[in-house]
């Protein structure tokens, strides 16, 4: 089986695929993909600051593009994690009646780091501190995971 879970910030260009790019370091029999609520920077490489930041950590994802969340990817993925409670709320509002894939917050897979979701750095400019974030959730969900049909 072929396990398949979404990243999602607002813009896919900072949070959603440093996300992607950190799991898919961990875990790289699971197919990742990353998304954003809005449509604005669609088709578009990650923040070149985001990048230059993941790339110090030794995770390049210069390969990623920006798209906008849709409908379908509810039937398309295993599992949808949204960067913060307005992404979940806006990826609630398209789900389809009767779907039940589980979405929930990146920052559940990291309790201990009291955060109830991971910061923007495109507006705060903290890269640094969002991809600290990013790890810790990153391998929180790799330890929920580990074990499981999914690895």
């Amino acid at each position: 089986m072929t396990y398949r879970i979404l990243f999602v910030c607002l813009g896919n260009i900072c949070r959603s695929p440093a996300a992607q790019g950190m799991f898919r370091a961990l875990m790289p029999k699971i197919t990742t993909e990353s998304a954003g609520t809005s449509a604005w920077h669609a088709g578009e490489a990650p923040y070149g600051p985001m990048q230059a930041a993941t790339v110090k950590r030794g995770v390049d994802i210069s390969d990623l593009q920006s798209r906008q969340f849709v409908a379908a990817d509810f039937e398309a993925f295993d599992l949808i994690l949204g960067m913060d409670a307005d992404n979940i709320a806006d990826i609630q509002a398209l789900r389809p009646a009767g779907n039940e894939t589980p979405l929930r917050l990146f920052t559940d897979y990291a309790p201990q780091q009291g955060a109830s979701h991971v910061p923007d750095p495109y507006y705060s400019r903290d890269f640094d501190g969002a991809l600290d974030l990013i790890e810790h959730c990153a391998a929180g969900l790799n330890a929920a995971l580990s074990g499981s049909s999914a690895d």
